[in-house]
């Protein structure tokens, strides 16, 4: 793919369905009694891989355009295959229908591509296996091979790893365990587990209180099918208001944007950069936050909502209200932005005093190495970086050149570096640009009706 300069970003968009709510409404859907309509399902192929790998465990589900309907086999009635389980590229897939399995009275194996085949399973097993579950791996990582136990054991669990999907696999088990599963977290990572299982009506708590978050749930657990609507995918949406955002004159709205407060961290940190984001509409539907973001290019004169877009006439403008902050990302900020560093880096490089981003060794076990793999590319487009064993630190402002980019199959890297392509001087090719599919496959096609030139 050639990604040439533009001059502004301009138009109205809404996202595919979010991702990470999709896996997690395919799976809880097929742990229920009943038949659930999914409206807004993800279109990605690591989502497709989900639907595919839970038909294969005798999962009815019918596809329509713009939604998925899934009959419910409640937490027992998964049918053993013959085959190993393709999870594909999907760490997500791989790690919650493991904890949907360690409940199953038969043998699986849980397999993927080779990236996911690399990257750490023991984070997942170790739990499974206090439960009762025998999982057999390669060092730590796929294929796993798991035979289940019924009933699970209740345990009481604090992460090692800052990670959405541990916290849902085990909590996942927890529905077929005896007694209340708790699971503790230290840094908060997205919720929409959580959120998913009280729309279905399982008992759950959270509870927070001195610097650590439990979520538990009450096992056995048995739940009826329940309608469910996706937002669009607020990761998927960062590169549009990050591309937005950095070329002066744009002006772009992303209308029934998912903003869970685990997800919507990009937009504050955006915000205290001084760029110039606004929010409307905002409501919940199906437990998840949902509104819409106009985002006017940096550098732009500043306009009420309801001054710069007339279809939203009746809507009561909503700003973000936030406090500068610093530039040095860290700590309890990485679990909630970690599928955007990438692209907080590109942004970094144009903002006065650059960017660092710190504590975030979790980038390099991702799809590829994605501190590595950053590092480079903004290195090929000229600009100054420095890599740490836990993150980077880009120099800015620079401009950027054209530059051939390998993402090494990895699909944030090759976005990320397509926004970077936008305010670069020159072409910039994107190799292996068909690696986005993985989660958003509709991107160049989205990003070219945008673009004006």
């Amino acid at each position: 793919m050639i990604v040439h300069p533009a001059k502004l970003i301009r138009g109205r968009l809404t996202m595919p369905g979010d991702k990470s709510i999709s896996h997690r409404a395919a799976m809880i859907a097929a742990m229920a009694t009943g038949v659930t309509r999914v409206t807004n399902y993800s279109t990605s192929a690591d989502c497709a891989t989900t639907l595919s790998c839970l038909e294969q465990l005798g999962v009815h589900i019918e596809r329509r355009p713009g939604e998925v309907t899934i009959r419910g086999v409640s937490t027992d009635g998964f049918r053993q295959t013959k085959e190993p389980i393709d999870c594909g590229n999907s760490g997500t897939t791989m790690r919650l229908l493991a904890g949907i399995l360690a409940s199953q009275p038969f043998k699986s194996t849980l397999t993927g591509d080779a990236s996911l085949r690399s990257r750490p399973m023991a984070r997942i097993i170790e739990p499974l296996r206090m439960m009762g579950a025998s999982i057999s791996s390669s060092d730590g990582r796929a294929p796993l091979v798991i035979e289940g136990q019924r009933p699970l054991k209740a345990i009481k669990h604090e992460l090692t790893v800052a990670s959405a999907q541990v916290k849902s696999g085990i909590l996942l088990a927890g529905l077929s365990a005896a007694g209340q599963t708790h699971v503790i977290e230290s840094q908060v990572t997205r919720d929409h587990t959580e959120r998913m299982l009280d729309w279905f009506g399982v008992p759950l708590a959270v509870r927070d209180g001195e610097g650590l978050r439990a979520i538990t749930v009450d096992g056995p657990a048995r739940f009826a099918a329940r309608d469910f609507s996706i937002p669009g995918d607020i990761s998927s949406a960062a590169y549009f208001i990050a591309a937005a955002a950095l070329l002066p004159g744009s002006s772009l709205e992303i209308a029934n944007l998912g903003l869970n407060p685990t997800r919507a961290l990009f937009l504050e940190e955006m915000r205290s950069l001084g760029f110039e984001l606004e929010l409307a509409d905002v409501r919940e539907e199906c437990n998840e936050p949902t509104g819409r973001v106009v985002i006017h290019g940096h550098g732009g004169c500043r306009r009420s909502l309801g001054e710069s877009q007339e279809s939203l006439a009746d809507t009561t403008p909503v700003t973000l209200e936030l406090v500068r902050i610093s530039t040095a990302i860290h700590g309890a900020r990485i679990p909630q932005l970690i599928d955007e560093l990438p692209l907080l880096a590109v942004v970094g490089s144009q903002i006065e005093g650059g960017i660092e981003i710190r504590e975030a060794a979790e980038l390099r076990a991702k799809e590829s190495d994605r501190i590595a793999n950053t590092v480079e590319n903004l290195r090929a487009m000229g600009a100054e970086v420095e890599e740490f064993k836990d993150g980077l630190r880009v120099a800015g402002p620079a401009q950027l050149r054209g530059a051939t980019i390998d993402p090494r199959g990895d699909h944030r890297i090759a976005m990320a570096f397509s926004v970077a392509g936008l305010i670069a001087r020159g072409e910039t090719e994107i190799k292996d640009a068909e690696c986005v599919a993985v989660s958003f496959p509709e991107f160049f096609e989205l990003l070219e009706s945008v673009v004006e030139r």
